[in-house]
Parts: C-alpha cells; structure tokens; sequence
C-alpha cells in the first residue's frame, strides 16, 4: 500500500469537517474529486492509521500530526516551476502571510487560470487545490500551511507546524 498526495487531501478535508458524518460523494464534491477516489483514499488512510472509522471518519490526530510534520516534505516533494498565474500558498496565503512581511520573493502559486497573483507555480497536492480552496476558506488555509512544511523555509516551516498544530488539536 502506497499512500498517494489526494489521500492527505482528503484527510485534511476530514480535518476541516470535525466529527459531521459526511457521505463520500459531498467529500467528493468539495474537493474536485469522484466518491470512488475518496473511497479508495478513506481506505488507504485507514490501513496507514491516519484515520478511523467511528460514526464517520475521523483522523487520528497523533498520527496525522506526526506525518504532516516530520514526513510529507520528504514524500510529496514539490515541484517548483516557472512563473504563472494562479492562487497563492505557503507562507504567501492566508493565515501564514500574516505572520510575514510582504518579501520581495514572487509568491509560490497553485497554477489556476482563475488566479489573480502571478508568482512561481508550485505544485499542490492535488490538482483540484485551488478549486477546494476556493469552495471553503478552512481547507484553503490547511493546503498552504501544509505546503509551508512541504516546501518552506525553516522560519516558514516552523509557523506552519504552530498553525497546523493548533488547528488539530482543536480535533
């Protein structure tokens, strides 16, 4: 079994829907993604113990802290590419450039023909980042904080694991 980078997707979807018994489809939707891929993602997440079933599906917090912090940036690798149009993350969105003062860096950005910000395309773990990002606020937020560890400086990374810390243990 081999994790793939739509199953931490879904798990931070899982995240962001606390304990509401969604049906796979809703999830689907949300996230730009068919109920049969989130069925095998539920499944996958389930043998890596990064969720369970219980009246739902629910992450287990430890486990998905634990990888999100000392592992996603060495398994999901981004791609960083050539300057593009499109929706920023990292340290360059919400609620990670708060924090920050504007750099003179280009942003790093999800390639979208929607997006406003010209920066470096920066590949999301998911193809469809910027659509969920864009139906809900909170999912957004957790993709960029997640891409700070992934491809963030130290300083970035280390606000990024606060952030996302706090946010889990809210679970």
């Amino acid at each position: 079994m081999e994790l793939k980078p739509q199953d931490i997707y879904v798990a931070l979807k899982l995240v962001v829907i606390k304990n509401e018994p969604w049906p796979m489809q809703k999830i689907g939707e949300s996230l730009g993604l068919s109920a049969s891929r989130v069925h095998d993602s539920i499944h996958r997440l389930i043998k890596a113990n990064l969720i369970r079933k219980d009246k739902g599906y629910r992450p287990v917090v430890a486990n998905l802290k634990e990888f999100l912090v000392y592992g996603i940036r060495f398994v999901f690798v981004p791609e960083i590419g050539e300057p593009s149009r499109g929706m920023p993350t990292g340290s360059f969105a919400p609620p990670l450039n708060a924090e920050f003062v504007e750099s003179k860096d280009q942003a790093y950005v999800w390639p979208d023909a929607e997006g406003e910000v010209r920066g470096i395309s920066f590949s999301p773990l998911h193809k469809s980042a910027p659509v969920a990002a864009r139906n809900d606020q909170q999912m957004y937020e957790l993709l960029a904080m997640v891409d700070a560890i992934r491809g963030g400086r130290a300083r970035e990374r280390n606000m990024a694991i606060e952030q996302l810390s706090k946010r889990l243990s809210s679970q």
